[in-house]
């Protein structure tokens, strides 16, 4: 897959929204591609996370406890919350099918965002824009 298209993809996941195209091609340089078999558990739930994965191609289960709840495609994202704070991870995810990933270990994520301040500038003012509504839907 082309790095113009990652980028794109990048540009939808919620807290890589604000960023400028060089800074989402900064991600995207930052990561890399990972393929999976039919069956791999990508993520598993309550175990540290690695990083943050972006579904490219391919399909995958999200299971909490042993129960279905999502199931995720291209554009699909997970890890996000893991690669920030490093606490384990909330779901298992398993590949559907044979799946190829954008993946960002969270160790190439904070020398990304060190070497560019203001990627953890926009990113913070996206969480905190979703935190204020989280706040003001339960005052509601």
């Amino acid at each position: 897959m082309a790095n113009a298209d990652v980028v794109a993809m990048l540009a939808k996941v919620p807290i890589f929204s604000e960023l400028s195209k060089k800074e989402l091609d900064a991600v995207a340089r930052s990561g890399k591609e990972v393929p999976h078999r039919e069956g791999a558990v990508l993520a598993k739930e309550g175990e540290s996370g690695l990083g943050f994965f972006l579904i490219l191609d391919g399909t995958a289960t999200v299971k909490v406890g042993s129960r279905v709840r999502n199931r995720m495609g291209p554009g699909d994202f997970f890890g996000e919350i893991s690669m920030l704070d490093g606490g384990p991870r909330t779901a298992t995810v398993v590949a559907e099918t044979p799946i190829r990933l954008f993946g960002m270990t969270q160790w190439v994520f904070k020398r990304l965002v060190e070497a560019n301040p203001g990627i953890a500038m926009k990113m913070l003012r996206v969480m905190a824009g979703r935190l204020r509504g989280g706040s003001k839907d339960l005052t509601d």
